[in-house]
């Protein structure tokens, strides 16, 4: 099936503590039905130091539902995703406005 929401979406949080906030896509599981958005779902790992990467309390993005995930369209509301042919590539569209994603 194809993907609705890809990495480099912008999308906006629909239910939950981080509601109405926007960021983008930056990684999605669909093997988990989840995505990674920047900005949303923060959580604070404390991480050892190493010689790599200094340590302490470090804030990372967790994994949501794609479910609590809507894509924002082009006037920047919140739209559900279709699909159509567009000659003979299948094309993602916002159903508010109708254009192709």
């Amino acid at each position: 099936m194809a993907a609705k929401l890809k990495k480099g979406d912008t999308v906006i949080v629909l239910t939950g503590k981080d509601k109405g906030k926007k960021g983008e896509i930056t990684t999605v599981m669909p093997k988990d039905n989840k995505a990674v958005v920047d900005g949303v779902n923060v959580a604070i790992r404390h991480t050892k130091q190493s010689a790599a990467s200094q340590g302490g309390r470090i804030a990372k993005a967790m994994p949501i539902d794609l479910s609590n995930l809507s894509l924002i369209d082009a006037n920047g509301k919140a739209t559900r995703v279709g699909f159509r042919m567009d000659g003979d590539k299948k094309v993602r569209f916002a159903k508010t406005t109708g254009e192709a994603i």
